[in-house]
């Protein structure tokens, strides 16, 4: 199978829960090593997880002194603990869809997923929206979910982590898939943060999920 490579859709729209507000510990510092100390004052790196993560991260990979920097730089400190489709628990990436409405299914998916964990009927969540340019090249495998059905896998992660970290590590931008959540849908990964440009805080979202239902109710809120 040939590889082919694409631009990043333009913009990406991100959706983070409101439950993490922005920190700005990266937006206003001049240099990494004032970084270091900022972030040791904000509380940061006590998580160690946190600190071994900033260590794996190139320092040239490193983006601060800009607006939102602090809401890319979560993305690749802040983890969960299995990881996430393209990426190890060891270090996070910036997850973005090529429209809003996917990017709104593929949350609310984990979102319905949360309840049915926690046996809870329905399941409301404020989100913010980012809409951001991505820079570079990404590998394209749009359309292969046959041939490479172990990426698309709509459960398990295993092999897709280990095939999107053999990426990041041989120095590539990331990857452009097909959503699994929504049909015709696009969304990709980017391994390098200063690969992430022009964020702009959109809209505020309420979501609501039922946990038997495929229903998403959504609704704008006042910024």
């Amino acid at each position: 199978m040939t590889d082919r490579y694409s631009d990043a859709p333009k913009p990406s729209y991100r959706v983070i829960p409101s439950r993490f507000p922005p920190i700005s510990v990266f937006d206003t510092v001049a240099t990494a090593s004032d970084l270091e100390a900022v972030m040791d004052l904000a509380g940061w790196t006590s998580d160690r997880l946190v600190a071994d993560r900033l260590a794996r991260l190139d320092r040239a990979e490193w983006v601060f002194g800009q607006p939102n920097s602090s809401i890319v730089m979560a993305a690749f400190l802040h983890v969960p603990p299995s990881g996430m489709r393209f990426n190890s628990p060891e270090l996070g990436a910036w997850y973005a869809a090529a429209d809003l409405d996917t990017a709104v299914v593929e949350v609310a998916h984990h979102l319905r997923r949360e309840a049915v964990a926690r046996s809870i009927e329905t399941e409301t969540r404020t989100y913010r929206v980012y809409t951001s340019v991505l820079e570079g090249s990404y590998l394209d495998i749009r359309g292969q979910r046959t041939g490479r059905s172990d990426l698309y896998d709509a459960t398990s992660y295993a092999a897709s982590q280990v095939f999107g970290e053999a990426i990041r590590s041989g120095g590539g931008n990331g990857l452009i898939y097909d959503s699994i959540r929504k049909v015709g849908g696009t969304n990709v990964v980017a391994y390098r943060p200063r690969t992430v440009t022009g964020i702009v805080q959109t809209l505020h979202l309420r979501i609501t999920i039922t946990a038997g239902s495929k229903r998403i109710e959504v609704e704008r809120l006042s910024v």
